[in-house]
């Protein structure tokens, strides 16, 4: 039994997290689930509505308390709260709330728990964009899938979103890195020191259950939130070029597409003659993952590592997907199904696993492995609960060895508060004038 005293840890979010409508709040609530195995108190707060699928936090133990911007009763919240973790999910939350953690609670320490580096998943998507205006009937994107770290530093750096999201990675304490890529990329481009990164990848438990065979599976299957822009990409391929050279081969194939928050445009891409079924949010994925053959992810642009895949895997369900789905996944290790280039070679793939059972037997068992190497939350779990602890024991000591974080947050906290009490003061004007 773990006998370490309760510590509390107080997470903001950009959004309340619902886990069953996309990877980054999965993989939140696995490390909330890691936080109370430690019997540490947990209080969740955002400035955000609650979504449709919100998570029920409070049946967890989980206090959830609203927030507001720009506004000083955080401060009192706070203050009351004494945390002694504080972790932002998304580095806009650490823009707007850093400066009161640091007033407040200078002692806290204070996370930033990134999904993935939002700045890369934005210049990839400019990439892709400028890449289709100049050669759009080219659908091998064979050298757009392979640019060298230096490539993605210069497509990043100029940006406005990779000065903010970096400079809010320099102000924490310590950083939470899905990707291993996107740690090279920082380190030995950005020049972040390691210390302040630390590889926690998606975290799960290994599937007992005895899974379906290939016989008892059918039809192609592609599940992700309409919201994330990668996703919906990924549909509008599929449909446009993709499926159709996958029905010239099969022609009764069916392809069963699912997304939380599924908008009027992808719903009119339904089309039943062609087999192409958009069947908007899954009640439960890993069940409608588990009844299908194959998955199937064309990712042209993204970050981070892709929490359908995980689940793909965690149902022994081959996947085919482009090397921006496969990035930071399997190391070294065999893919679970099959990696693309060109939408013929992804169609020609997708096939092959689909009527090929050893093929696709062979996919499946690559999948277990691949899980068990690289995802299991008994490793990744207490590997945080480590660097965390590390990081309170060591905490004066690193923030004076990270001196541009707090030249960073001397500079950014000081025009932030101004900005936000400001801004409150103007609206507090604007409330007595009605």
């Amino acid at each position: 039994m773990n006998t370490s005293p309760v510590t509390k840890v107080l997470v903001i979010g950009y959004v309340w997290p619902e886990p069953r409508s996309s990877a980054a709040s999965g993989h939140v609530m696995q490390i909330l689930e890691t936080f109370l195995e430690q019997g540490w108190n947990i209080t969740v707060s955002s400035p955000a509505g609650p979504g449709e699928h919100k998570a029920d936090l409070s049946a967890l133990g989980i206090r959830e308390v609203p927030i507001e911007l720009n506004n000083s009763s955080f401060d009192a919240f706070i203050s009351e709260l004494a945390p002694g973790i504080v972790l932002f999910d998304q580095f806009m939350m650490e823009e707007q709330f850093g400066w009161r953690v640091e007033k407040h609670c200078p002692q806290a320490l204070r996370v930033l728990e990134t999904s993935d580096l939002q700045s890369l998943r934005f210049a990839r998507q400019q990439r892709l964009k400028e890449r289709l205006k100049d050669d759009p009937d080219n659908q091998d994107f064979t050298a757009l899938f392979a640019p060298a770290l230096r490539e993605e530093f210069e497509l990043m750096a100029d940006s406005d979103l990779a000065k903010r999201e970096i400079a809010a990675l320099y102000r924490c304490d310590l950083n939470l890195m899905i990707s291993q890529v996107e740690i090279q990329l920082l380190v030995e481009e950005f020049g972040l020191p390691g210390a302040l990164l630390h590889w926690c990848p998606l975290m799960i438990d290994l599937p007992t259950a005895e899974p379906r065979t290939f016989a008892e599976r059918a039809h192609f299957l592609s599940i992700g939130n309409f919201r994330h822009a990668p996703n919906w990409d990924a549909v509008l391929w599929m449909k446009t070029t993709i499926w159709p050279l996958i029905r010239a081969q099969l022609p009764q194939a069916q392809l069963h597409i699912y997304g939380a928050y599924t908008p009027p445009k992808a719903t009119a891409l339904h089309n039943p003659a062609q087999g192409f079924h958009v069947m908007n949010w899954a009640e439960d994925a890993l069940q409608v993952m588990s009844a299908a053959r194959v998955c199937l992810a064309p990712l042209r642009f993204g970050a981070g590592i892709k929490g359908k895949i995980v689940d793909a895997m965690l149902c022994a369900t081959p996947s085919v997907t482009t090397p921006i789905g496969a990035e930071a996944m399997h190391g070294g290790l065999p893919w679970p199904g099959a990696i693309s280039c060109s939408a013929e070679d992804f169609a020609n793939n997708a096939v092959q696993l689909y009527r090929d059972e050893q093929r696709w037997e062979e996919a499946r068992q690559a999948g277990q492995s691949l899980l068990s190497e690289r995802y299991r939350k008994s490793v990744h779990g207490p590997a945080l609960i480590d660097k965390l602890r590390d990081c309170l024991e060591n905490l004066a000591q690193s923030r004076k060895s990270n001196f541009t974080g707090s030249m960073l947050r001397h500079h950014h906290h000081k025009s932030t508060q101004y900005m936000a009490q400001w801004i409150e003061a103007k609206n507090r004007n604007t409330l007595d004038k009605d």
